[in-house]
C-alpha cells in the first residue's frame, strides 16, 4: 500500500521539524522537500521537477527509497504487496496552490502560526542569504496570506495544526492519525 501525506504551512511553521521526526518512526517513509526544488532564481520553484520526483516514488516506492539511502522495514515472505507500507511525506509551503499535486496526497496537513510568531521565529534563522531589510512584512507574510486564501478557496480536504503546540503534540496528533488511516486502508 501506498500513502502519500502532505505537510504544508507557514514559513517557520514547524513543517520539517515534523518531518524530521515522522520520517524516524513511520515504516518505509521518504520524504520530497519542496525547498530541494528552488530554481537559480530563489523566487522561483520548480514545481513541475518536485511532481516527477513524486510520480518517480508512486511508479516504484522501493525503487525510490533505495535510491535515495532509505532503510526499508523487512518483509515477511507471506506479505502482499498490499499489506506492504510505504509512504512518502511532501513538505513545504506551497504544497496546495499546485494543481497537478492536489490529486497525490492522501492526507493534507498544515501548521498554521499567527503573523508575530512567525515573524519572531524568522528572525531568529540563519539563512545562507540572510532576510533583506523588510522582506518579511514587504512580501513573505503578504504572500503567505494571498496563497492560503487560494488553497482555503479549492476545496481540498486540509486538517489545521496549531503551530503553537508543542513539537511533541503535533508530532504525536499526526502520527496517531496517519496510523489510524494507514490501518483503515489495509
Amino acid at each position: 500500500m501506498k500513502y502519500i501525506l502532505g505537510i504544508g504551512g507557514v514559513t517557520n511553521g514547524g513543517k520539517t521539524t515534523l518531518t524530521n521526526k515522522l520520517i524516524k518512526t513511520l515504516p518505509n517513509c521518504c520524504v520530497v522537500h519542496q525547498d530541494d526544488f528552488f530554481k537559480v532564481l530563489i523566487t522561483a520553484l520548480d514545481m513541475e521537477a518536485m511532481t516527477n520526483t513524486i510520480k518517480g516514488w508512486m511508479e516504484n516506492p522501493v525503487k525510490f527509497a533505495r535510491s535515495h539511502g532509505v532503510s526499508l522495514s523487512p518483509v515477511p515472505a507471506v506479505a502482499s504487496d498490499k499489506e506492504q507500507i510505504h509512504i512518502l511525506i511532501v513538505e513545504g509551503f506551497l504544497l496546495y496552490n499546485y494543481a497537478p499535486l492536489l490529486d497525490v496526497f492522501d492526507k493534507c496537513y498544515y501548521i498554521a502560526i499567527p503573523y508575530e510568531d512567525c515573524k519572531r521565529r524568522r528572525s531568529t534563522r540563519q539563512y545562507t542569504v540572510p532576510d533583506p531589510p523588510g522582506l518579511f512584512d514587504g512580501h513573505v507574510w503578504p504572500m503567505y496570506l494571498k496563497h492560503r486564501q487560494q488553497m482555503e478557496e479549492s476545496g481540498l480536504n486540509i486538517e489545521y495544526l496549531d503551530g503553537l503546540k508543542s513539537k511533541e503534540e503535533i508530532y504525536n496528533q499526526v502520527y496517531e492519525d496517519i496510523q489510524n488511516n494507514v490501518l483503515n486502508r489495509l
